[in-house]
């Protein structure tokens, strides 16, 4: 299954994930978002850090989720690599995100070619189909 594509928009950054589930999904929006700074299949697994997010909403939770892999590469130079472990329940009242980022710092060994300043809400989707599950996002670049 394709992970993720890079749509076309005017101003900013636009990608659809997909996944067999919800959770392989985020992974692979994460994955999409990266993908617009940096070329993350090539950084190297030195690095875990493990997160949690919560969300009154999947529209929510994927928001501050992706807005804190923004967050760790502004606050500790972080560069994603790849998402495991990611697990998503659903408390009734909210929804909660667990998953381990692995990735590398920044320092020469990569390229940077670009830069998501916000993750925003403007055409978001999260869908379910019969061929599995796809997320819409738009970013500000």
């Amino acid at each position: 299954m394709e992970r993720y594509r890079i749509l076309p928009h005017t101003a900013d950054g636009k990608f659809r994930a997909f996944g067999a589930t919800r959770e392989e999904a985020f992974a692979n929006a994460a994955l999409a978002a990266a993908s617009l700074m940096w070329d993350w299949w090539t950084i190297k697994p030195l690095r875990s850090i493990p997160v949690t997010i919560e969300g009154r909403d999947p529209e929510q939770l994927l928001y501050k989720f992706l807005e804190e892999i923004l967050y760790l590469h502004e606050t500790k130079r972080f560069l994603l690599g790849g998402v495991e472990d990611l697990k998503i329940e659903d408390g009734g009242e909210g929804f909660r995100l667990s998953a381990v980022l692995w990735g590398d710092e920044t320092g020469g060994r990569y390229e940077i070619f670009g830069e998501v300043k916000a993750v925003t809400y403007n055409e978001m989707k999260i869908e379910h189909g019969c061929d599995g599950w796809a997320i819409q996002v738009v970013v500000d670049m």
